[in-house]
């Protein structure tokens, strides 16, 4: 698998349901996540809950297609901010469907995809748009691991380690 993707933005939140806030560099720790995350802290909707959400990514893509209509949905069109999608990274060019079980790097970091992440149907009364659940089934974006912590920052190209 040959492909180059860039990062393009990194969220945190501090507890579940509070405002993403742009981060312009994040220290991303082994074993951990992002410092001041929500899941870095233990304070996450899902953090009691074993698995891997050390860092969840998103593709732009995904976002510049719900803003137009896809998937067609009857009626369904979403125009969600970077901020909204409450996904830490978002990315261009990285095809997520595909990495699971793959290791990828970002800035100084390396990363494992753990699994595919799925849409909570709370956002839907946090963002107040209806249909929102079903808009982002299938891609709502992917669970990773920390391998090896460090910098990441914005423009940061996104490189894949394993075929």
């Amino acid at each position: 698998m040959t492909w180059r993707g860039t990062l393009l933005h990194i969220h945190v939140a501090p507890a579940a349901s509070y405002e993403m806030e742009e981060l312009t560099e994040a220290q991303l720790v082994a074993g951990r996540g992002i410092v001041g995350d929500r899941y870095y802290l233990g304070t996450g909707t899902y953090s009691p809950k074993p698995d891997v959400r050390e860092v969840t990514l998103i593709e732009i893509e995904v976002l510049e297609a719900m803003a137009q209509g896809e998937p067609r949905i009857p009626g369904f069109k979403a125009r969600l901010a970077p901020e909204d999608h409450r996904r830490n990274l978002t990315t261009r060019g990285v095809p997520l469907g595909h990495l699971v079980g793959k290791r990828l790097r970002i800035g100084e970091t390396v990363l494992r995809a753990a699994r595919m992440n799925f849409p909570c149907k709370y956002i839907e009364q946090l963002l107040g748009i209806p249909g929102l659940y079903e808009g982002l089934l299938n891609r709502s974006g992917l669970n990773c691991a920390i391998e090896v912590g460090g910098v990441i920052r914005p423009g940061d190209p996104i490189l894949p380690i394993d075929g």
